[in-house]
């Protein structure tokens, strides 16, 4: 029997509901910006339950997507880049490429209602992530260059029997994670000013967090920056992954703190954090798990925020790209002969030494050598990616249907190794993590007894 497929009902674009300054026309690239031209979008979103008082489901859906957009548009007043479209200026003597946000002569943001005839328990309960969620997204297999065609943020409500899910596609070039959450809470955050006032109109709502659009460049560096480019070509690449097995697997706020006492133990240090002690553990069960020879080299890479690291501090509102991959590496022999501890501790060395000294000393290399990053430059066989964050604040986005009760992610930013950070929907610092592997490793994980002594299945609606 064949799987039902999205059905699109609708699509339209999306302006802010205010003009734009005029001295706010043009959002000049950082380099953190423009080293992310060739990887994919931010594709996140929420599953949502429909109230059970909904007497006539045409009526909920108009109201549900009529307030959708008025936020939206009102949001996009404060987030206005996402309304723009990347722009090239090229030379060819010598070869240059400059990309920037033209805020203004564009469509706007892209705004989708589709359809599709299953149920939330056909979404959550088969134990691999449906591929039908990839349909849940718009810029499929998109890379941020296209945002010179494509919109730079898209929104797509796609409505199930008993559901709605709401999920957002983010040009990754205009703003990292926490940016991207950042727009999300925002966005909520007017929309449900507007249901508890009941207003029909939204007018000027206020929010908690203010996007801070002056985007931070070293000292002397030209606002806009020059590739040593003639084409895109030169430095576009599309990464195409191996058949993967995509599972959600829950980790206890109980399960998290007997790891970070045993590597703190192990270490004798009480340094170690609990993110860092979950990672060090993935890091061992999935080399355990892909049974490789003891002189292997194995990586483990973990997204970091610079915001706080950097003297002085960029504040968490910052609007752009901030972030870093740091990594420790060792030998799977050593990575499975030594204990929880030593692997953590390596991880927990790997961010104490990422400060505002790296920090600078990355951004003027670059500006050196400019790299744009290509997916397959970041994957590497026996490596293991953690991205994301459990301290994002996805599960306090309501939209007037409650707590959502799931997180999913789209296609993009998957391989295998690759592990994604979402909060347990219970909250208390449970952390469900979204584990993309190869079918073999994750058998092998599935039938590893430390790790399933560890984490559980994700059942959200518990």
């Amino acid at each position: 029997m064949s799987t039902p497929a999205v059905k699109l009902v609708s699509e339209c674009f999306i302006k802010p509901q205010s003009p734009i300054e005029e001295s706010n026309q043009i959002c000049y690239l950082t380099p953190w910006d423009i080293a992310m031209l060739s990887m994919d979008y931010i594709q996140k979103g929420l599953l949502f339950k429909k109230p059970q008082s909904i007497e006539n489901q045409q009526d909920f859906m108009n109201n549900l997507l009529g307030n959708l957009k008025q936020s939206l548009s009102l949001a996009l007043v404060h987030f206005y880049p996402l309304a723009g479209r990347l722009v090239t200026q090229k030379t060819e003597d010598p070869p240059s490429y400059a990309v920037f946000v033209d805020c203004i002569n564009s469509p706007g943001a892209g705004f989708i209602h589709a359809t599709l005839d299953m149920t939330i328990s056909d979404i959550l309960f088969p134990v691999d992530v449906p591929p039908v969620v990839q349909s849940f997204f718009d810029h499929h297999k998109a890379v941020n260059h296209d945002g010179h065609t494509m919109p730079l943020l898209t929104i797509k409500v796609t409505e199930l029997l008993d559901g709605v899910f709401i999920g957002c596609s983010m040009n990754h070039c205009v703003g990292d994670g926490t940016a991207y959450w950042n727009f999300f809470n925002t966005w909520s955050e007017i929309f449900q000013a507007k249901a508890q006032t009941g207003h029909d109109e939204f007018h000027s709502v206020p929010i908690s967090h203010h996007p801070i659009h002056n985007r931070w460049f070293p000292p002397g560096c030209n606002r806009l920056i020059n590739l040593p480019f003639r084409h895109h070509d030169e430095f576009i690449g599309r990464y195409e992954s191996n058949k993967l097995r995509e599972r959600i697997f829950h980790f206890s706020a109980e399960s998290i703190a007997k790891l970070k006492a045993k590597a703190n133990s192990e270490s004798s240090s009480n340094k170690i954090s609990s993110f860092q002690s979950l990672s060090a553990f993935v890091w061992r069960s999935l080399t355990r798990a892909r049974n490789l020879p003891h002189d292997q080299r194995t990586i483990c890479r973990m997204a970091v925020n610079n915001r706080t690291r950097m003297e002085p501090p960029l504040p968490h509102e910052y609007f752009g790209n901030s972030l870093h991959a740091v990594h420790a590496e060792a030998k799977a022999g050593e990575v499975l002969e030594k204990d929880l501890g030593w692997a953590a501790w390596k991880l927990h060395l790997a961010v104490a030494n990422h400060g505002d000294a790296a920090v600078q000393k990355y951004v003027k290399e670059w500006l050196q050598s400019p790299v744009v990053y290509r997916f397959d430059m970041l994957v590497e066989a026996n490596s293991v990616m953690m991205s994301s964050s459990p301290r994002f604040n996805m599960y306090g986005n309501e939209f007037g249907m409650g707590k959502a009760v799931a997180v999913r992610s789209g296609y993009a930013n998957k391989s295998d190794g690759g592990v994604t950070a979402y909060p347990g929907r219970e909250g208390g610092g449970s952390v469900d993590l979204e584990v993309c592997l190869l079918p073999e490793t994750m058998a092998a994980l599935e039938s590893d007894e430390e790790f399933m002594s560890i984490a559980s299945a994700c059942n959200p609606l518990c």
